[in-house]
């Protein structure tokens, strides 16, 4: 008696027990979903000790969270007349006491510097004194605004085009907490919706910690959307195969219980949930209904053939429960590679994955087979889909290909090759933080709006280290800042630098009597008076202290980048560091690009090198237990071949269809990968017990595994190509690409395996007909036909 026929006994004899353990762990685990908490900040793709996350790390030590900047644009010439124009300057000002907000700025607040000659130093005046009444005096205030104070100039207003910006800063220490959600709900938008009804004026609203909240938001919507969905359309399907009411039920019911575990462990783990994890629940779905197939077809199957219960029971998990574990550990397997990449976020998705797809074949294999011990025996009419005419015709179909059409498979396997090699050399590379987003949601048009009006919204950090204390205020250190402002403003990607720089510009203007023409950095005879003014003032140093350290030996340049890719960025990157590299001699000066939008870039190429790692850890982790089960070299390359096919085919799609490479779509071939093995495993299994009954005969094996294990395989691939189908109802183009990419990739590989594999077989058939290269398995797949007959 082999293991599982024992375990199949344990498990019948003790089922009150097994569900009753069931319902304590379903109990306990669902008690660690209050633990569930939303990500609050961007994947970080890096390691913690990746030279990225190091500078990043120190730019935040010295100048804190860059990304607590939320701004509010308008372009609207109406917006110039007075009742508006003081409506659209309260509209932040009703913000300032709150205890979120660090500081804002808008027109209101705008301080012209003037130098007091008597005192011998700078004062800060406000533009206007009491709020406009008339048009005029709008006009005298914009005319000052846009042609006296180019200080001012794309931090609060374009003046090709008239846009007004103002900006909010939220309270660093708050950022990234629930409570900038909170604010920006319940506070921020209700305040727009209402300036927008009273004055009839569109505003956009943008900056990291919105775009931020918005997405998280969009993430929790959509894991309900993903649940509801998988588990409708997998009902759908699975009740139109099997016909059953009570199939469909026993199904739903593991899945459910399944989706408890999986949310469970993710607050077991304490992780927080990003948009990886946010697709494990629908994920344990979709793999867990076919499990289901394979077993309650199988179950009746048995009642078809000798109509007693408790010897169907026995079979199902006898002859099906090592299958369905060696498949679930290859699916499982794909995902535990990302175990070993060092980002954490796809460690923390890998070990999810593999740990909830192990406890959904748990599940399966203990409540179907004792829910339908509680049960009488499948009528007649549930057993009816058996006989189904069409996909006896599929079979057939599939049959004569494999018997008559072998060359013409062949050859479309070659014609495949080569268009999916074409395919991979069109694939490009995203880097791109905001791709991914809605498209059709406001937050994204209006990320568009700011990239036009004001050269984008995602921080790019220059941290310039003097090594000296007060290096900062060398003219000579001025002088080199000015020439990088001036690289970057070279870049139409990039918005205008802003730093300490500008603020020396401003004092000299000021000093000069507010002439813009003087808004320039001061010569060396200038120098020591107009410094000497900036010494003696005590309203310069809170300004300061946004572009300077305390001790004066660090400078930030801020600029801010539209959305492009990482071959843009990669340029950009090159000439500014040429020009840090001219500047700035590594002696003297220690100059470093930093920013959240950069770490994001580089986490993106770090994870495309851990992909061909991490896939090839897949393919060798599955040639192994192809190794362990089959004990056959051959079998091992007939088996990968088959499912190495549909990765070509998804990458030259990808290619065709000008999908990028990106965090998101990377998962694609990791997933499809594990997935796809399992019908190659099962076809294996189920043609070795052939052959040993067949007395090695492989045409008559090779047939019998096609028509036994066709029909499960047509169901399953279905299943999941449908549940997989669920992803492209997402708002994210990420997500879209990899539920469409896996639904393609594994209806692929069910061809592949049903056509390629058994034609591979019997191509190769004198090379692997005989006992000694087909050896006896380390472990019984299925159990033999003898084995059946002992029963």
């Amino acid at each position: 008696m082999n293991f599982w026929t024992k375990a199949a006994g344990l498990i019948l004899r003790n089922r009150y027990l097994v569900l009753l353990i069931i319902a304590i762990i379903t109990g306990l685990l669902a008690s660690q979903m209050k633990y569930m908490k939303f990500s609050y900040t961007e994947a970080n793709l890096l390691p913690e000790d990746h030279i990225a996350n190091v500078e990043y790390n120190k730019f935040l030590e010295i100048f804190g969270e860059e990304g607590n900047l939320v701004i509010l644009g308008v372009k609207d010439s109406t917006v110039f007349t007075p009742k508006k124009f003081n409506a659209w300057n309260k509209l932040v000002e009703q913000f300032d006491d709150r205890d979120e907000i660090d500081f804002t700025i808008s027109i209101a607040d705008v301080q012209k510097l003037k130098a007091d000659r008597k005192k011998r130093k700078f004062v800060l005046e406000p533009l206007y004194e009491k709020n406009p009444t008339t048009k005029e005096e709008v006009n005298t205030i914009k005319k000052q605004l846009f042609e006296k104070l180019p200080f001012y100039d794309n931090l609060l207003y374009n003046k090709e085009t008239g846009t007004l910006q103002t900006a909010i800063y939220i309270k660093k220490e708050i950022i990234n907490t629930p409570k900038r959600r909170d604010f920006i709900f319940d506070v921020l938008i209700p305040a727009i919706k209402k300036f927008e009804k009273e004055n009839n004026l569109h505003v956009r609203v943008s900056g990291m910690p919105y775009i931020r909240t918005l997405n998280a938001q969009n993430i929790q919507d959509e894991i309900i959307l993903f649940v509801v969905g998988a588990l409708g359309i997998t009902a759908l399907i699975f009740f139109f195969f099997f016909r059953s009411y009570r199939a469909t039920f026993i199904t739903l019911l593991v899945v459910l219980i399944g989706v408890i575990w999986a949310f469970g462990f993710i607050g077991l783990f304490r992780y927080e949930i990003t948009v990886l994890s946010a697709l494990i629940p629908p994920l344990i779905i979709v793999i867990g209904v076919p499990n289901a197939v394979f077993l309650i077809n199988k179950y009746q199957q048995e009642i078809k053939k000798h109509g007693q219960q408790a010897k169907a029971l026995q079979r199902v998990i006898a002859k099906i429960g090592n299958a369905t574990l060696m498949t679930n550990i290859t699916t499982a397997s794909g995902f535990a590679t990302f175990v070993f990449v060092k980002s954490n976020l796809l460690r923390e998705f890998g070990i999810l994955a593999s740990v909830n797809i192990i406890s959904i074949f748990i599940l399966a294999l203990l409540i179907i087979p004792i829910i339908y011990s509680f049960m009488p025996l499948p009528k007649k009419k549930h057993l009816n889909h058996l006989e189904k005419r069409w996909i006896e015709n599929v079979v057939d179909w599939m049959e004569k290909m494999v018997k008559n059409q072998r060359i013409t498979i062949y050859f479309t396997t070659v014609v495949v090759i080569v268009l999916g090699i074409i395919g991979v050399y069109m694939i490009r590379v995203s880097g791109s933080l905001i791709e991914d987003m809605p498209k059709k949601m406001d937050f994204y048009k209006d990320i568009k709006f700011f990239e036009k009006e004001f050269g984008g919204i995602m921080p790019l950090e220059i941290l310039i280290d003097t090594k000296k204390d007060k290096g900062v205020m060398k003219l000579s250190t001025l002088k080199k800042m000015e020439k990088l402002n001036e690289a970057i403003e070279s870049f139409p990607e990039l918005s205008k630098p802003i730093s300490v720089v500008n603020l020396v510009k401003y004092s000299k203007q000021a000093y000069y009597k507010g002439n813009p023409k003087y808004y320039q950095l001061p010569t060396s005879q200038e120098q020591s008076y107009i410094f000497s003014y900036t010494k003696n003032s005590n309203n310069d140093a809170s300004m300061l202290k946004t572009f300077v350290d305390s001790t004066g030996r660090y400078a930030r340049i801020t600029t801010f980048m539209k959305d492009i890719g990482t071959d843009k960025m990669d340029v950009i990157q090159e000439r500014l560091k040429a020009v840090i590299a001219k500047e700035f001699p590594s002696d003297k000066y220690s100059v470093s690009l930093t920013g959240k939008a950069l770490v994001f870039i580089k986490g993106t190429n770090y994870l495309i090198k851990n992909l061909v790692i991490s896939l090839s850890l897949a393919i060798l982790l599955i040639a192994i237990f192809m190794a362990w089960m089959f004990r056959s070299p051959q079998m091992i390359l007939i088996s990968l071949i088959p499912n190495m096919l549909p990765l070509l085919i998804t990458a030259g799609l990808m290619g065709f269809l000008n999908i990028p490479i990106k965090p998101s779509t990377i998962l694609v071939f990791s997933i499809a990968f594990g997935i796809s093995v399992d019908d190659t495993i099962h076809f294996l299994a189920k043609y070795r017990q052939e052959l040993i009954a067949n007395k090695w005969k492989i045409k008559p094996s090779v047939y019998v595994a096609l028509r036994e294990t066709g029909v499960s395989m047509f169901y399953t691939s279905i299943v999941l190509f449908f549940g997989f189908l669920v992803f492209t109802l997402s708002s994210f183009g990420g997500t879209i690409a990899l539920g469409g990419l896996v639904s393609v990739t594994l209806l692929l590989a069910m061809v592949s395996n049903l056509l390629l594999l058994p034609s591979l077989l019997l191509t190769f058939e004198k090379k692997i007909a005989n006992k000694k290269v087909f050896k006896e398995p380390a472990m019984k797949i299925f159990p033999t036909k003898e084995d059946d007959l002992k029963k």
